[in-house]
C-alpha cells in the first residue's frame, strides 16, 4: 500500500512510453502527477498518423520484450487488448536475388494501433495536451513551467522529470541546470524520415516487412498486416539514417519520389497516395559511453528518462521511466511540508549523486549495477 505524499507535485514533460512509465510508477506510490505533451495525443514515437478511415505506425514499428519486468508489463498490455503479437514475415535484403528471413522472435505492437499502450497508460494520469513547454523556472523551492499556448503554468511541482529527446531536454535545461544540460547534450540523435503509402491493392511480395541494407531505406513494412488493422493496403517506408541527415531539409515530394523508387526495386510500387513525416530525434547515435538509465538530480528536483539513456527501443524506455519512479520515490518514506524539499534519505542521496557522476565517467560494472 502506498504513501500518500500530501502536497508534494511532479510534473512529467512528454507522454511518450518513459514518461508515461515513470507517472505511473509516481502515481502508484501516492504522488499527484501531472503529464505534459505538446501532441494532440500520448505515445510520442509510438504514434500513428490517421486519415479519415486509414492509419499508419509511422514511427516505432513493434517492440520486443526480453527484460521480466516489461515481459510483464506487456502481459498486462495484452490482457488489457492493447497489445498483440505481429506474426509478420520478416525478411533481410541485401541487393541480392537471395531473401534470408529476420529471426523468429516475438515482436509484439500497440492494438488496434501502436499508440493504444500509450492511451491506455495516460487513461490513469491527469494528462494535459497541446502544451508545448518552453521554459522551467525557478520559484523558490519549486518549478514553474511556461508553455507556448499558455505562458507560464499557475501549478507549482516540487519535481520536474522531462521525458524527451536529449536534445529537447538540452534546451529547456540550458539556463536553469547547465549542468544537466551539458549531460544532455552529450547524446547526439539521428533523424528519419518516414512515408506513409497508401495502395489500391495488396503487393504480391513474400514477407509483411523487411530490414534493407542498401540505398536509402532501412525498413519496409506492410501495416496493414499488423493485428486489429483493417484498412486498405498500406505500407510505411523508413529511410536510413544517413540519408534522412542528408535530405533533412528536402520537400516531401522530393523525399516521396526518391523513397518510392526505392521502393519499387524492392516488389513495392509507385502511388500518389503518400504521407510523409520527418522525424528529427528518431534514434540515438551510436556511442562508447555507458547507458545510465536515467539521470535524477535530487538537489534540484530535476530528472530526464527516455530510451536515449537506456539503450534504446521500447522495451529500454519504459524500463527507464520505471527505473527513475522507482528512485524518485524511494527518496520520500514520509511526505515533506509543502515546499521543502529536503530529502531525509541519505542512503538515496548518495545513489542520486552517483548517478550523475556515473553519467560523466564510470566503469562497465558500475553501469550494470546503477542499470538494475
Amino acid at each position: 500500500m502506498s504513501i500518500k505524499r500530501k502536497g508534494l507535485r511532479i510534473a512529467v514533460v512528454g507522454a511518450g512510453i518513459a514518461g508515461l512509465s515513470c507517472a505511473t510508477v509516481l502515481r502508484r506510490s501516492g504522488f499527484e502527477v501531472n503529464v505534459f505533451d505538446k501532441s494532440r495525443g500520448p505515445a510520442g514515437r509510438m504514434s500513428t498518423r490517421r486519415e479519415g478511415d486509414r492509419q499508419c505506425d509511422h514511427g516505432a514499428q513493434y517492440f520486443i520484450a526480453r527484460d521480466p519486468l516489461f515481459q510483464a508489463e506487456v502481459a498486462r498490455w495484452q490482457n488489457a487488448g492493447v497489445a498483440a503479437i505481429w506474426p509478420a514475415r520478416i525478411a533481410v535484403l541485401d541487393g541480392s536475388a537471395r531473401t534470408t528471413w529476420a529471426s523468429a522472435q516475438d515482436r509484439f505492437v500497440g492494438t488496434p494501433s501502436m499508440n493504444a499502450p500509450a492511451k491506455f497508460l495516460a487513461g490513469a494520469q491527469s494528462v494535459t495536451l497541446g502544451c508545448t513547454v518552453t521554459a522551467l523556472h525557478r520559484d523558490g523551492r519549486q518549478w514553474r513551467l511556461e508553455s507556448a499556448e499558455q505562458g507560464t503554468l499557475a501549478e507549482r511541482f516540487d519535481v520536474v522529470v522531462l521525458a524527451m529527446p536529449a536534445p529537447q531536454a538540452a534546451d529547456l535545461l540550458r539556463e536553469p541546470a547547465t549542468r544537466l544540460a551539458a549531460l544532455a547534450s552529450k547524446t547526439k540523435m539521428r533523424p528519419c524520415w518516414a512515408l506513409m503509402v497508401r495502395l489500391p491493392e495488396r503487393l504480391p511480395v513474400p514477407f509483411d516487412a523487411a530490414f534493407i541494407n542498401e540505398g536509402p531505406l532501412r525498413w519496409i513494412a506492410r501495416d496493414s498486416s499488423k493485428p486489429g488493422r483493417n484498412g486498405p493496403e498500406t505500407w510505411l517506408l523508413h529511410a536510413n539514417a544517413e540519408w534522412s541527415e542528408l535530405y533533412i531539409d528536402a520537400s516531401a515530394e522530393r523525399v516521396a519520389d526518391c523513397l518510392l523508387e526505392a521502393f519499387a526495386l524492392h516488389g513495392g510500387q509507385r502511388s500518389s497516395e503518400w504521407t510523409a513525416h520527418r522525424w528529427r530525434f528518431a534514434d540515438t547515435a551510436a556511442s562508447d559511453e555507458p547507458a545510465p538509465g536515467y539521470i535524477w538530480d535530487e538537489a534540484s528536483g530535476l530528472a530526464m528518462c527516455g530510451d536515449w539513456l537506456n539503450g534504446g527501443r521500447v522495451e529500454g524506455a519504459w524500463l527507464s521511466g520505471r527505473m527513475l519512479g522507482k528512485q524518485i520515490a524511494s527518496g520520500w518514506e514520509v511526505a515533506p511540508k509543502h515546499g521543502d524539499g529536503k530529502n531525509k534519505n541519505c542512503q538515496n542521496r548518495t545513489a542520486s549523486t552517483r548517478n550523475l557522476e556515473f553519467f560523466k565517467k564510470c566503469q562497465p560494472a558500475t553501469c550494470w549495477r546503477l542499470k538494475r
